[in-house]
């Protein structure tokens, strides 16, 4: 197999520090014990992801951008996830330029695979939309229909006022 840069960069050796070091209770050093070792391989290979996620959607349409998320690089396949079957299409339809691109940054990749979630890809779509108050109008047509199905018996709706 060829040398491919389908993996997450290696992480360099941690710094040793005396226990009374300042360095010692920072957070970059919580960070580099987090990362050290094969320990951190899952955390270190999210975060290539994330930034490789963030170097390739920024070359995709704006509208196919906001429902499309990288979600692995599998040897010489780069999947990704969009939210409909709709989005799928459209990304499949981008298929060379993505592999083109995703060689320019160096991935040694071939194939584009597209699956679709029912989940939002986007964290602003996953985000719950805050409960808008009801006009006037909207108010006065709701308790209208509500009299008007009392009226003929057509349930039992009850007025809440």
């Amino acid at each position: 197999m060829s040398d491919s840069r389908s993996g997450p960069p290696r992480p360099p050796t941690p710094r040793n520090s005396e226990p009374g070091d300042a360095r010692a209770n920072s957070p970059r050093a919580a960070l580099d014990a987090l990362l050290a070792g094969t320990a951190g391989d899952p955390l270190r290979r999210a975060m290539w992801l994330d930034e490789l996620d963030r170097r390739l959607r920024p070359l995709l349409a704006p509208t196919l951008a906001a429902h499309a998320r990288l979600a692995n690089v599998d040897g010489a396949r780069l999947v990704f996830v969009v939210d409909s079957p709709v989005w799928h299409a459209k990304l499949r339809l981008a298929g060379n330029e993505i592999l083109d691109a995703a060689r320019s940054l160096g991935l040694d990749v071939g194939e584009l695979v597209v699956k679709t979630t029912t989940q939002p890809s986007s964290p602003q779509a996953r985000a719950p939309s805050a409960a808008k108050p009801m006009s006037a109008s909207a108010r006065t047509a709701l308790h209208d229909a509500l009299a008007s199905l009392r009226e003929s018996g057509g349930g039992a709706a009850k007025d809440e006022s």
